[in-house]
């Protein structure tokens, strides 16, 4: 494989990511009045490395355009990347994470409240709530701000007391549980 078909094919990459960051800003725009109980999304642990990389595909793109290197996949490739790395991981901060009217806004997605199949705490440096998607089975996680974790016990109490999070059906349903206790 020739480095340009590789640039082209990460170029591929990158504006599908590119694109479902989009798409999560324009829910989050969407949903924005519908929050319940809402915080902003944790800076990245390498933010400062992320800012860099785009600065840096920013010059490698300047620089190539400068020069007349105007191979189509490689450009595509170079600018869906810096695309990425300067704009919309930056601005996928924007998003924020908690609770809203129909559903979670989990550290990487939004979960609707009938798709949740199970929920449990995981307590240490940080306290971060894990919910289970009920059709897929995959485990998706919020870390909870301190300050937050009261209001979010309370109000996942008050999800499942009005069966908008409902377990039944996920395991062996004896009927002598009360859900409210998961939480």
């Amino acid at each position: 494989m020739t480095l340009e078909r590789l640039l082209l094919l990460l170029g591929v990459g990158f504006l599908v990511a590119n694109l479902r960051i989009l798409r999560d800003l324009a829910w989050n725009v969407r949903r924005r009045r519908s929050a319940l109980l809402v915080w902003p999304s944790r800076r990245p642990p390498f933010f400062p490395v992320i800012v860099l990389i785009g600065a840096a595909l920013g010059v490698l793109l300047i620089t190539n355009l400068a020069m007349g290197r105007l191979q189509i996949g490689p450009l595509f490739g170079e600018t869906m990347m810096f695309a990425y790395y300067a704009g919309a991981l930056p601005l996928s901060r924007a998003v924020r994470r908690g609770f809203y009217t129909d559903g979670i806004w989990t550290d990487t997605r939004f979960l609707l409240y009938g798709a949740i199949g199970g929920l449990t705490w995981r307590e240490g440096a940080e306290v971060t709530l894990i919910l289970i998607a009920r059709a897929r089975g995959v485990a998706l996680r919020l870390v909870v701000p301190g300050g937050h974790y009261g209001a979010v016990r309370r109000l996942l109490r008050d999800k499942i007391a009005t069966h908008a999070i409902h377990f039944a059906g996920t395991g062996l349903d004896l009927l002598a549980h009360d859900e409210r206790d998961d939480v």
